[in-house]
């Protein structure tokens, strides 16, 4: 069966048909095709790739572990509740830019049931990708969010931009109009607690500032700003999952980083994000 999709070809910017049988492929008419990996995903990646490096498996199981403990459950709640009204009452069109593992995603299509939901999941690692592919309503594809996204123009009520590269340009070209862009930051006390003994990068200042000028550059106009802070309490296994899941994950062996976080200890720690709207005009 042939489903049609507002998902685009990488190769020639087509829309994308979803066939199901005898295995899920996405196709355009110009004949281009991709299969689905058995975990369920699309890779579009293939060929040239991209010069940015994945998260790694390890990195995606730590974030998986972090999030299931339910740690940022307050901020997918309030993820949940910020699309409200920005959408048809019975229908939801939405492109997570960076979906890592999906977890936000899926909390958001779990607070609306009943509605139609139409979800493309893009990220540059294979192995957040396996995990995306398991949500609901969701076609998930490895991609670079810095390029063009694949999706049609005027195609989506939300983008989710939740921790990852910002391409306002791409979002303003796939929202439809008086869509809406939701961008999560870390704020300036983020994980203040642990940042230094732990070795995390550090987190730039005036950043919700520049990120407003940047959006607005391309008619994304800032409608408001939330800031979300509580404090969460963290084993030292919670301390490794935290630091290990995110950039530092890169350039810190697990050795060491399971090393300090044993000697640190279990700790109280505030998370502290910023929650900024865009509303797509002209």
């Amino acid at each position: 069966m042939d489903i049609s999709t507002t998902a685009q070809c990488p190769v020639c910017e087509q829309n994308l048909g979803l066939t199901t049988q005898p295995r899920r492929s996405l196709s355009c008419p110009e004949g281009h095709r991709f299969d689905a990996a058995k975990q369920g995903y699309f890779n579009f990646l293939t060929g040239r790739g991209t010069n940015f490096l994945e998260d790694t498996g390890p990195m995606v199981l730590a974030r998986e572990e972090f999030q299931n403990a339910g740690h940022y459950e307050p901020l997918a709640e309030l993820l949940s509740e910020s699309i409200s009204g920005h959408h048809p009452e019975d229908s939801l069109d939405l492109l997570d830019a960076g979906a890592g593992t999906g977890y936000y995603l899926n909390k958001i299509i779990e607070s609306l049931p009943g509605s139609k939901v139409d979800a493309l999941a893009l990220d540059i690692s294979r192995y957040a990708m396996r995990r995306a592919a398991k949500v609901p309503h969701t076609l998930a594809m490895v991609w670079d969010v810095w390029r063009r996204l694949p999706s049609a123009n005027n195609s989506r009520d939300v983008v989710l931009n939740c921790f990852a590269p910002h391409n306002p340009e791409e979002f303003h070209r796939v929202l439809r109009a008086n869509g809406v862009c939701i961008v999560v930051t870390a704020a300036a006390d983020h994980l203040q607690e642990v940042r230094e003994p732990l070795d995390m990068l550090g987190i730039a200042e005036n950043k919700e500032s520049s990120l407003i000028e940047k959006f607005a550059a391309h008619s994304l106009l800032h409608q408001h700003s939330r800031q979300l802070k509580y404090p969460m309490e963290l084993s030292t296994n919670d301390l490794f999952n935290l630091v290990f899941m995110g950039p530092a994950g890169h350039h810190l062996s697990p050795e060491t980083l399971r090393a300090k976080t044993e000697s640190l200890g279990a700790q109280s720690v505030n998370a502290s994000f910023g929650v900024h709207t865009f509303v797509r005009k002209g």
